[in-house]
């Protein structure tokens, strides 16, 4: 990665990053750690005011929000992304207690309560001024990056505290050992199951499934410069990851480690005229029968915990579709709460309050470390373009 001075300065920022470095080179003691979610209904009748807040600004009819609410209801209305916030809010805690760090985490919501704002207001009336935030997301994108920085930018603003309260982020995380590690040993687990069953490796087709974006935000996901081709930062990582997994499996000789992966999207919504990443994960089940398949195995690569998109799109609609096609079929775990997750996500903490130079930043693909600081003009909103945004330099 560059080491290239930015022109600008970064807004909402702490000292060590507002001079927009790539990568911080000055110690930061922070106040307060914030885990920033997504946010989801805890009942049947939040579900479509969660979803008028999801879908904010593109005037889509309650009619229309109550067909994606039945995958909400199907569950009771609850979405299980918030007790996994907790859960992991918990466990971020105590093995940060674990090792002697005495920082609050407090944990805020795009979408529903808790919601960001109130809880930067909770934080600053505690006088923490000096926050670090943990998105729950490792990839760049629009969505899964800038949005939630554009998110910190807003709580901001809107509560008054822009003058008294800087917000920095922790870097992108897809390529880090406590991310990939849960990730290679539930798939490790599962090639040993099916290939225990008799199915043979070149009859095995691994699935790495994550969340489709708009082709227009995918081409503008990570910095321009990198010139990472179609599909941006965001679908280089997620090959990046992929690969490394296999390469390791290999290299350790793991039953079932020759079989064939791939890529593939998932949850895509919106306008069917605009193009979005392909494939479809259940588009491509119904097509490996005629490939020589007998069993498939979905990894949930682009996701932190079985939320919504894991247990519907994957649990209900690919299992399904593996069912109709007559293929074996295994869901492998995400990393959830998993303690090398959990003690990955303190790393990198410790990482940014320290101001380690890269090199000493664990990183498992040649893309990575990734940014302390995101890049001028970095994952742009093709439909929106750019709004104010914490922890990244102004376009």
């Amino acid at each position: 990665m560059s080491e290239t001075t930015a022109a600008t300065t970064v807004p909402y920022a702490s000292p060590a990053s507002r001079a927009g470095n790539p990568y911080v080179s000055e110690p930061q003691d922070y106040d307060a750690i914030l885990l920033a979610g997504f946010g989801g209904p805890e009942g049947q009748d939040d579900v479509i005011p969660f979803l008028r807040n999801v879908t904010r600004g593109r005037g889509i009819p309650d009619e229309r929000l109550e067909e994606v609410a039945t995958h909400y209801r199907h569950f009771g209305g609850v979405s299980p992304i918030n007790d996994q916030n907790r859960q992991l809010r918990a466990a971020l805690e105590a093995e940060m207690r674990r090792r002697g760090m005495t920082h609050p985490v407090y944990w805020g919501n795009r979408n529903w309560d808790p919601y960001l704002e109130d809880v930067v207001r909770e934080a600053a009336a505690a006088g923490h001024h000096r926050i670090l935030a943990v998105a729950t997301s490792a990839y760049s994108s629009y969505s899964s990056c800038r949005q939630y920085r554009e998110d910190f930018a807003r709580a901001l603003e809107s509560t008054g505290l822009q003058e008294t309260v800087t917000i920095d982020k922790v870097r992108q995380f897809f390529d880090t050992p406590g991310f990939v590690e849960p990730f290679a040993e539930g798939l490790r687990t599962a090639l040993a199951e099916v290939t225990a069953e008799g199915h043979d490796p070149e009859q095995i087709r691994v699935l790495f499934a994550t969340h489709s974006i708009p082709s227009a935000d995918a081409l503008r996901s990570g910095p321009e410069e990198l010139n990472l081709g179609e599909g941006g930062a965001y679908a280089a990582q997620h090959r990046a990851v992929a690969e490394r997994i296999f390469s390791d499996l290999r290299a350790d000789g793991a039953d079932g480690a020759e079989a064939t992966w791939e890529l593939v999207y998932q949850s895509r919504s919106g306008s069917p005229s605009t193009p979005w990443l392909e494939p479809d994960v259940c588009d491509r089940i119904a097509e490996l029968p005629a490939e020589n398949v007998t069993a498939v195995l979905i990894v949930p690569l682009g996701f932190l915990s079985d939320h919504m998109e894991v247990l519907w799109d994957l649990d209900e609609e690919a299992l399904e579709a593996a069912a109709e096609a007559g293929l074996r079929a295994i869901r492998t775990p995400t990393p959830g709460s998993h303690p090398r997750f959990v003690a990955g996500l303190v790393d990198l903490i410790e990482e940014r309050i320290a101001a380690r130079p890269p090199a000493q930043r664990p990183s498992l693909t040649e893309l990575g470390p990734w940014y302390d600081v995101c890049r001028p003009g970095c994952c742009e909103n093709a439909r929106l373009g750019f709004k104010p945004a914490a922890a990244g330099c102004a376009p």
